[in-house]
C-alpha cells in the first residue's frame, strides 16, 4: 500500500508538497484560462482550451523536472525546450495569406507564447508574478486594441489592391 501512496502523491513525503503541485496545477490552469478566455470572446481559433492547455502543460514540464530534482541547470533545459517548442506552436498560428502585406496570427502566436511563460512561472513557483502576467496580457490584448490601426489598415489595403 505504501508504494500506491507514493505513486499516487509524485513521491512527495508530505501533503504539504502534494498541496503546492495541485495549487501549481490549478494557477496554471486559471492564469491560462484567463488569457484563454479572452481570445475565445474575441473569436480567435486559439481560445480557452489551448491556453490553458499551454499554461498547464508548460507548468507541468517544470513542476515535473522539480520533482524530479533537478538543478537550475536541468531546468534551464527544460525551459528552453518549452520554448523552442512554443515557437514551433506559435509558427504554425501564423498565416500569410495571399496578400503579400495579409500575415495573420502574430497576435495568437504572442499569446500562446506568454501563456507558455505565465504556466512556467507557476511551475517555478511565481503564482502572483503569473497572475499579474495574465491580468495585464488580457489588458494588452483587449484595451490597447482599441489604439490598434491594423484592422483599419489591412481593410483599406485590400480596398486599394
Amino acid at each position: 500500500m505504501d508504494i500506491l501512496w507514493e505513486e499516487l502523491s509524485f513521491g512527495m513525503p508530505g501533503s504539504r508538497e502534494l498541496t503546492q503541485v495541485i495549487l501549481r496545477l490549478l494557477a496554471a490552469v486559471l492564469a491560462g484560462g484567463v488569457v484563454g478566455f479572452e481570445r475565445e470572446r474575441a473569436g480567435k481559433a486559439a481560445g480557452l482550451r489551448t491556453h490553458i492547455l499551454v499554461s498547464l502543460g508548460t507548468c507541468l514540464f517544470v513542476v515535473a523536472g522539480t520533482g524530479y530534482g533537478m538543478n537550475s541547470d536541468g531546468l534551464s533545459r527544460v525551459i528552453q525546450g518549452i520554448v523552442t517548442g512554443i515557437g514551433f506552436i506559435g509558427a504554425g498560428s501564423i498565416l500569410k495569406l495571399e496578400d503579400k502585406k495579409d500575415i495573420q496570427g502574430l497576435t495568437t502566436s504572442a499569446g500562446i507564447w506568454m501563456t507558455a511563460a505565465i504556466g512556467v512561472a507557476i511551475g517555478l513557483g511565481e503564482i502572483g508574478l503569473a497572475l499579474i502576467s495574465a491580468v495585464i496580457a488580457v489588458m494588452v490584448l483587449s484595451v490597447v486594441k482599441i489604439f490598434d490601426n491594423t484592422d483599419h489598415v489591412q481593410s483599406e489595403n485590400k480596398n486599394n489592391g
